[in-house]
Parts: C-alpha cells; sequence; structure tokens
C-alpha cells in the first residue's frame, strides 16, 4: 500500500499552454513546471518557491509536465517544457488537448489568440463524450473587460463609508469592455458556458488579470527602459496620470492558476490583482525614482503613439482606469505574495529582477596613464561600443557647475518653489559661491576637495550606474583615489582596520587599464599631431612638458595612484601603447574590449538599427555601382582590346598581302620578259592567221604554224 501511495504523490499531470515563448506564456510555464502537484494545497511551509527566470532548473517528481505551443515557429523549444505543437494544425492540436488534464490559454498579449482560444473550449466541448476524465480549461484574460463598467451606485453600496468601492468576482456580470476588448469578452463568456454543459467532464474559469509586471516586463517595459537608458530628461506619464492601475506580478498570476489547478474553485470568475490600487502617475514615479532622476512629465496620449516601441496596446492598457479587488484568491487561496503590495512598494526588487532578464549590468572601466597616452581617445571609442559614459574630469566639472547655476538660480523663485526645493537650491547656491571662489585662487583650478565631490556625484549619476562608465585620467593620486572610491562613513574604519579591503563597490571600476609609454614617444605624438588638433589644448610641447613632469612625480616606482587599486585587490592591467601600430589605437581598444567581455546594455534602438540598415543598403548600393562599373569598364577594355588586335592583324594582313604580291611581281617579271621575247610575237602571229584561216581544227593549225615559223629552224 505504501507503494502505491508514493506512486500517487508522484502523480504528473500534464497541462497546455498556448505561445511559450511569448511574456506571459514563458514564466507562466516555467512556474508551473517546477510546481508540485497538490502541492498549494499544503501547508504554507511548503508552498512552491517563486520562479527566477534565470534559475537553472531543477527537476522535481510529481511536478506539472507543460506541452504548448509556439507563436514564433522559429523560436526554440524552452528547456522545462517537454514538447510544442503547431498552432496551425488543429486537428493534430485537438488530439494533445484531448491528453492534457488542465488547458491554459493567455489572451493578454494577442488579440490574434482570441480566436484559437474560443475554437480551442468550443472543439473540447464538442469531443468530451469521447475523452475520459474531467478536463480543466482556464482562460487567462484581461481586466480591460471590464474597463467600460459603470461605478456601483452610492445607494447600493455595500461599504457606505468608502465611496470609492472596487470591483469584486460578484460583479462579473456588470462589467462593459473597452471598445477593443469585446471579442475578449466575448472568449470569456463562451468559456464560462462551455464551462456550464457538462460540469462532470469539463470545468472552465477566467481570470481576469491586472497589468503583469516581473523579470524582463511587458507592458511596462517602456518606461523601464526609458528610464535605464536615462534619455530623456522626464520619464513620461500618459495622461494627466490619475487612473488606478490593476498589476499583478507574474508570478503572483501564475500562483493563482496553480491553486485553480490543485483545488478546483466553485467560483468560476476570478479577478488576479495585487493590494496596490496604485495609479499611473505613482508607478511612473516609482520607475523614475529607481531606474533614472525620479522626475516625471504628463504627455498627451495622442502624442505618446508616435513613440517608437510603445504600441495602442501598450497605451489600451496604461490609460486603464479600474479598482479591482480578488476578494476570493485573498480569502480562499493559500499563496506565498511575491508582490502583494504592487509596483511601487517592490521596486527594488522588481529592479533586480528586470536587470537579470535583461542581462543589465554596469560596465566600469577607469583609464590611467600619462597626458597624450591617447586615453580620450580610446576612451570614447569604448563607450561608444558598450553604450556607456565617457566621464573626463573637464566635462564632469563643467556639467557640475551648469548643475549649480540651474539649482541656484531657484533662489530667487516664488516661495511656494522654494518649500518644494527643501532649500537644495540654497545650498547649491553656497556651494557653488565657494567653487567659484576657489577657481579664481587657483586661476580658474579647482582643489581636489571640489573635484572628488563632483567626480563622486557623477559616478553616483543614474545613468552612470545603469548603464556604467569610462572613467577618463582619474584619479591621478593615491589620495584622489581614496577620497573618491571610500564610502566616507567608512574613512575612519579604513585608516583604524584596514584587513579587509573596504570601498565604494557601486563606483569601483571592474576593469583598471594602465596605458604606459616613455615621454620621447608621447613627445613625438604631440609633434606629429595636426595644428588644429592642439589648438585650445594641453597638448603643446611646452605643457605636454610639464604634465609629463608632474605625472612622472605623481608616479614614482615606490608611490603612484595604482597602489591604491592594488591594495583594493582591483589589480591594473598594462598596456604598452608604443605596441600599437594601427592608426586610431584599434588594437588596444580590441585589447581592452577582450578584457571587459560582451555588452551588457540594451541593444540597438529602433532608430540605431534604422540607421545601420540605411548605411548597409548604401555601402551595398555603392559596391553594387562600383562592381558593375568595374565590369562595364572591363568589357570595354576587352572590347578595345579586340577592336585593336582586329585592326593590327588587318594590317599586317594587307602588309603580308602587298609583299607577296610585290615578290610575285619581282619573280614574274624574267618570265614575261623571256615569253614577250620569244613567244609571243610568233604565238600572236599563229592567232592571227588562225582567225584570218579560220580552220577546222584551230589547234592543228596554230601547232603547224608555229613549228613552220620557229625561228630555230629557220
Amino acid at each position: 500500500m505504501s507503494e502505491e501511495n508514493d506512486k500517487k504523490e508522484k502523480e504528473t499531470k500534464k497541462i497546455f499552454i498556448n505561445n511559450l515563448d511569448s511574456y506571459q506564456g514563458a514564466h507562466l510555464g516555467k512556474f508551473l513546471s517546477n510546481c508540485v502537484v497538490g502541492a498549494s494545497q499544503e501547508d504554507a511551509e511548503d508552498d512552491v518557491e517563486s520562479v527566477d527566470s534565470d534559475a537553472p532548473i531543477k527537476a522535481k517528481e510529481g511536478t506539472y509536465t507543460i506541452i504548448g505551443t509556439l507563436s514564433d515557429s522559429q523560436a526554440e523549444k524552452p528547456k522545462w517544457a517537454e514538447y510544442v505543437l503547431d498552432p496551425n494544425d488543429r486537428t493534430q492540436l485537438l488530439e494533445h488537448l484531448a491528453e492534457c488534464d488542465m488547458v491554459i490559454y493567455d489572451i493578454t498579449q494577442s488579440a490574434s489568440d482570441v480566436d484559437e482560444a474560443t475554437w480551442a473550449v468550443e472543439a473540447m466541448q464538442a469531443e468530451l463524450e469521447h475523452w475520459i476524465g474531467q478536463k480543466l480549461f482556464i482562460l487567462v484574460s484581461s481586466c480591460l473587460t471590464w474597463a467600460k463598467s459603470k461605478l456601483l451606485d452610492p445607494s447600493t453600496q455595500r461599504n457606505e463609508e468608502d465611496p470609492e468601492i472596487p470591483f469584486t468576482e460578484d460583479d462579473y456580470r456588470r462589467r462593459k469592455a473597452h471598445p477593443n476588448y469585446k471579442e475578449h469578452l466575448s472568449c470569456e463568456k463562451t468559456v464560462i458556458k462551455c464551462g456550464k454543459a457538462d460540469k462532470q467532464k469539463l470545468v472552465s474559469y477566467v481570470v481576469a488579470s491586472g497589468l503583469t509586471y516581473g523579470h524582463e516586463e511587458s507592458v511596462f517595459n517602456y518606461l523601464f527602459k526609458s528610464a535605464w537608458l536615462g534619455q530623456l530628461d522626464a520619464l513620461p506619464c500618459f495622461g494627466p496620470g490619475e487612473n488606478v492601475v490593476p498589476t499583478i506580478h507574474i508570478n503572483d498570476l501564475a500562483a493563482i492558476l496553480q491553486n485553480i489547478c490543485d483545488s478546483r474553485p466553485k467560483t468560476r470568475y476570478l479577478v488576479a490583482v495585487d493590494d496596490s490600487q496604485t495609479t499611473l502617475m505613482e508607478i511612473v514615479k516609482a520607475i523614475s525614482s529607481a531606474l533614472h532622476n525620479g522626475k516625471v512629465k504628463v504627455l498627451n496620449p495622442e502624442d505618446a503613439l508616435l513613440i517608437n516601441g510603445l504600441q495602442q496596446s501598450d497605451l489600451d492598457q496604461l490609460m486603464v482606469d479600474l479598482r479591482m479587488d480578488g476578494v476570493y484568491i485573498k480569502e480562499s487561496m493559500n499563496i506565498t505574495w511575491q508582490c502583494e503590495t504592487g509596483i511601487p512598494e517592490a521596486m527594488p526588487d522588481l529592479v533586480k529582477e528586470y536587470k537579470i532578464a535583461r542581462n543589465l549590468e554596469p560596465v566600469r572601466i577607469c583609464l590611467m596613464g600619462p597626458p597624450a597616452v591617447g586615453k580620450s581617445l580610446i576612451g570614447a571609442k569604448l563607450a561608444s561600443y558598450y553604450k556607456i559614459h565617457h566621464l573626463t574630469i573637464k566635462d564632469v566639472i563643467d556639467d557640475a557647475i551648469k548643475a549649480l547655476e540651474k539649482s541656484a538660480s531657484r533662489t530667487e523663485a516664488p516661495e511656494e518653489e522654494e518649500e518644494e526645493d527643501d532649500g537644495k537650491a540654497q545650498e547649491d547656491s553656497e556651494l557653488l559661491e565657494r567653487v567659484n571662489e576657489n577657481r579664481q585662487e587657483n586661476e580658474g583650478r579647482l582643489d581636489d576637495e571640489f573635484v572628488t565631490q563632483f567626480v563622486k556625484e557623477r559616478l553616483h549619476w543614474k545613468p552612470s550606474q545603469n548603464q556604467g562608465f569610462v572613467l577618463d585620467g582619474y584619479p591621478k593620486t593615491y589620495d584622489q583615489a581614496k577620497a573618491v572610491f571610500v564610502p566616507e562613513e567608512d574613512i575612519e574604519e579604513v585608516e583604524q582596520e584596514s584587513k579587509d579591503p573596504q570601498f565604494d563597490k557601486a563606483i569601483m571600476p571592474e576593469v583598471l587599464v594602465s596605458l604606459e609609454a616613455d615621454d620621447q614617444f608621447l613627445k613625438d605624438r604631440v609633434m606629429n599631431l595636426p595644428e588644429k588638433l592642439i589648438q585650445g589644448t594641453h597638448n603643446s610641447e611646452e605643457r605636454l612638458i610639464k604634465r609629463l613632469i608632474a605625472f612622472r612625480e605623481n608616479n614614482t616606482e615606490d608611490a603612484t595612484v595604482l597602489n591604491y587599486f592594488d591594495e583594493m585587490e582591483i589589480h591594473p592591467v598594462p598596456i604598452d601603447i608604443t605596441k600599437d601600430k594601427s592608426k586610431e589605437a584599434e588594437q588596444t581598444v580590441e585589447q581592452i574590449k577582450k578584457l571587459v567581455g560582451n555588452p551588457r546594455n540594451f541593444g540597438l534602438s529602433p532608430e540605431e538599427e534604422a540607421e545601420i540598415q540605411r548605411e548597409e543598403a548604401d555601402k551595398r548600393i555603392l559596391r553594387e555601382t562600383e562592381d558593375r562599373e568595374a565590369k562595364e569598364r572591363l568589357e570595354m577594355e576587352e572590347q578595345e582590346d579586340i577592336k585593336r588586335k582586329q585592326e593590327e592583324w588587318k594590317r599586317r594582313l594587307e602588309e603580308v598581302k602587298r609583299e607577296e604580291e610585290e615578290s610575285l611581281e619581282a619573280q614574274s617579271a624574267p618570265l614575261r620578259n623571256y615569253l614577250m621575247r620569244h613567244v609571243m610575237p610568233t604565238l600572236t602571229n599563229a592567232l592571227v592567221d588562225c582567225c584570218k584561216t579560220r580552220p577546222d581544227d584551230a589547234i592543228d593549225f596554230i601547232a603547224d604554224y608555229l613549228f613552220r615559223h620557229n625561228p630555230q629552224i629557220d
């Protein structure tokens, strides 16, 4: 008996999920493939843990077996799926649906899935008499099928103290869909109807899901990506942002489906949302604060459609205004929530998930070396390749002073704005004043105190933290390095206890490159630069010598800025720039790329892809034109060569002919003379007499004449 019980415990069930390569299909399938059958009905301590999208697949006994379809026929089968089916072959698809215990159709990702889901549930209902056992059909629909539902009548409110009562599962018969989601609503009704026909054979559920978030993101990806890239002054909020957006983490949605599969509740229509009740403005502000500068601007929804990468369906979802409450799932389901309180509260975890799912990691590089060694050139190339920020000290100082001037100008703003500023404008104004005084005292230069402050702020700047940076030629001394990279609160501790290296891990470069060259090489290099590149820079011969002396004084064999990084166990990689024979340090750049590895940022933007495609098309057209012109030129040269050879042949042929005629003429002259002297006179007379006489036998007459008149005989 114990063996039979073990077999039952290890028994698995098969679930079909459509579009396993879509955002929702992939995460729902991965989550359920790691769920033990019936686990959600056990104690909370035995509940299924949340599944990281990049975590290794751990095979468990008795877990759900996943099969499904792919929206892209060229996509690879997920590792956690047993096999995939062709959605276009509905005969085969129906045969495999008959083998499944549960069928989950998600229609939130594409409107084209609505027809397939409707066909599937109707086809299953038609074939029930041929199937054994009870089948479970779950439709994952969108909360936008409620978008136009009327607010509750205050006179019939269940809670008169709360004028904004959310919709619950009990209100599903009153729901009215968004104009673009009427087919989704019709599909929901079909699923509920088919599930009522024969409950012993087919049980159907509709899960009205809030906007899903988490991992690589879907509908919120534009906001996350825009904030991460930091290319906008402020993150856009579509419309006033006062609309309440129902949301749910994708793993929490998967946990709800797991509960349905395990328990088969009596409630057939479920609302799947978290407890957040947050507005779009609150969500956008949370994303901007976590990944950008915290600024938000209101954007007209009509203008939002002009944004590349933002679809009408995305805008429809983000503009929805619904207060919904999943009462049943909270009261009757055993769920270990991952993000029960919504996006703003879970933002740190969501950012971490997003970075892992999208493989977004900052690339932090520091280039050290003497003046004129090529740090700026190499840094610019690396920044362009890795799509990170090239930080030169001049730019950092200039940008910091501009920011201070802009902030300080707000001290003259109205009192209301000053109160909102919380005194920052006054602080920046005082700092700007000290900076200007310091520059006047030092002939335009700044003390290390201000430079290190500006550098630290720029390294902690959100875009630098998101994408990364190339720090160009700074710090120059040991003390500067210590001031920049050691956390301020830990400086005293580091001085007292230096057993373990302590530094600010958020800004410490992961790759430190020391470009090396002798002074003579650097002087020769500067002397060979064009005059226009030297004017207005530090690379004049006189200033270069001064800078080289200062660099060598700060970097002796015993004392160098590199010692600090060695102490922190960030060991610099020396590269001898004198061995680079390429025109613009391409060899050195490639060497550093190998040290850093592949880019860890977003791929090309649509504009960049279009530009590259345009450049490739132009290059292809140019190459084809050049090939065609070369071919035509070759053909013309061949034709001209043939014509020239033909003319040469003709000329030579005529010359040979003339020479032959002259030769024949020279050879025939003695013969003609001989005939004219000895033969032609007698022969002529014979012919004349023959003509006069006209004998019957002319030949015999001429022969006889020649014989009789032969001069020798005479």
